[in-house]
Formats: C-alpha cells, structure tokens, sequence
C-alpha cells in the first residue's frame, strides 16, 4: 500500500490525503449511532485538542518550512512568512465576517456572518466547515511542495502532517453531528451532516497542491497563509468554543497535548 502511494502523483496524494482526514471527520461523526450526549467535559477536551494540533502543525510543518524555503532569497527569510501568514488570517477574517455561521455551544442570537434567517443546524454545520478550509489546504500545500522539488518537504513530514490533521477531525466530527442530534435530527441526518462539514478538505487539498505546482515561487507564502489561516481559527473558534463550558483547565492541557502529538508527529516522521 505504502509503495502503491508512492507512485502516485503528487496531486492525486493530495486528493488520498485530503479523503484520509474527512474520513476521520466522518468517522467522528458516527459517534452519533453509538450515544445521542457525549460528556461536556470531554469534548472540549477534544476541542482543545484539536486547537493544539492546529498550533503545532502551523509551525512546525508550515511556518519553519516557509521559512527555510525563503533563505537564500533576495528578501529576508523571514518576509515571505509573515506576509503569507497575516494574509491567512486576514481571509479567514474576512470569511468569518460574510459566511452566515454560528459556533458550538453559542445561543442563536451570536450568529455571526452576514444576516440570515438559516437554520440553526445549517450554522454550525458552516462554522466547523470554515475550520475545514485551511486543514485541506495546508495537506495539499505540504503535498504539492513535494512536486515542486524543495527537500525541505518529504513526503513522510505531509503524511504527518495530513495524520495530525486527520486526528483532530475525529472531535470536530462528533462536535458538529451531536448537537445536531440533541435539536432532534435523526441519527442518519446528523451524521450525514457531520461528515458533510469535512467534504471541503479533500477540494481544499487538491485546489493547494495545483495552486504549488503551477506556481512554484508561492511556496513559501502558500506555506504561510494555511499556518496563518489555521492559527485564526484556533483563536477566533476552537479555543472559546473548548473554554465557554468550565472546563477551561482540562481544555488547556488538551490543547498542550494535542500541540506534543502533532509536534512528536512532525519531528518523528518528518
């Protein structure tokens, strides 16, 4: 199997990347057949866990890769990075402020986004979307720098990375197919809609992967922006979402454990 993915092309390992994570998203969703509640406690658990995966692959596979690739340049190493980065942020930004959406846990009335008289469901199936975009975009990138020939990519540090990714979907999976649950869908719909929310990744990951490939000088910016991206969405709606119930402590050492795992990921293998 290993060499059967060996031999494809680098795109294609995007595409099996990015179905590798939405199949985790959708295997978290599942849950919902098993258990219509999961312990509060333990999900933002989990929430926090996902945030710190999140933080560590922003750097340890995106941002330190942006910026090994930019020496030698003739603009400071560290310029290409924090250009890309701010830009990621600055999408993910302006994203938040337009796509209709409302985070886990939040009352109706905190809906953020352009006014909408949508469903509740259809909001927070939107929100965990938005945090999908840049995970399937940050695979792809990784995978499309190994087409574009740059050593500091290998293609065991995308693996990693795309395994670290797909960990912390398992969470966002349940995150989003358990309330849906709990506002009285079926056990069916609920998880058709959770695995729904992680579709985007494998899109994302090719849309990457091309986007390198044609262009190859954007590396280190495209590398930047999915970290840049990545770090909003932990800031902005992982990391409220894991703290709102009381279980700010336990949330904060899931966070510094899911930041080890992804680092032990990236170092170990990479």
């Amino acid at each position: 199997m290993w060499e059967f993915f060996l031999n494809l092309n680098h795109v294609t390992q995007a595409l099996l990347a990015g179905l590798f994570t939405w199949g985790l998203t959708a295997l978290g969703a599942g849950t919902v057949f098993l258990t219509r509640e999961v312990n509060r406690k333990f999900l933002d658990v989990m929430l926090g866990f996902a945030g710190g995966v999140m933080i560590a692959a922003s750097f340890w596979s995106l941002l330190l890769p942006a910026i090994e690739l930019s020496a030698g340049g003739s603009l400071p190493e560290w310029l290409p990075a924090a250009i890309g980065f701010i830009l990621g942020g600055i999408t993910l930004g302006a994203l938040d402020k337009m796509l209709p959406h409302l985070h886990i846990g939040f009352p109706d009335e905190e809906a953020e986004g352009i006014s909408t008289s949508w469903h509740r469901s259809t909001l927070l199936i939107l929100a965990i979307t938005m945090h999908n975009i840049p995970e399937g975009l940050a695979v792809g990138v990784a995978f499309g720098a190994l087409a574009a020939g740059y050593p500091v990519e290998t293609l065991t540090a995308a693996v990693a990375l795309a395994i670290g990714i797909g960990i912390q979907n398992f969470p966002e999976g349940m995150a989003i197919s358990m309330p849906l649950r709990r506002e009285g869908f079926s056990s069916l719909r609920s998880f058709w809609y959770g695995q729904l929310s992680g579709l985007v990744e494998p899109v994302a990951a090719v849309a990457g992967a091309a986007a390198v490939i044609i262009a190859k000088p954007i590396l280190p910016y495209a590398l930047a922006f999915a970290a840049g991206a990545m770090i909003f969405v932990v800031i902005e709606e992982v990391v409220p979402e894991s703290q709102r119930n009381g279980n700010a402590d336990a949330a904060t050492f899931g966070a510094m454990l899911g930041f080890v795992v992804m680092m032990i990921l990236d170092v170990g293998l990479g």
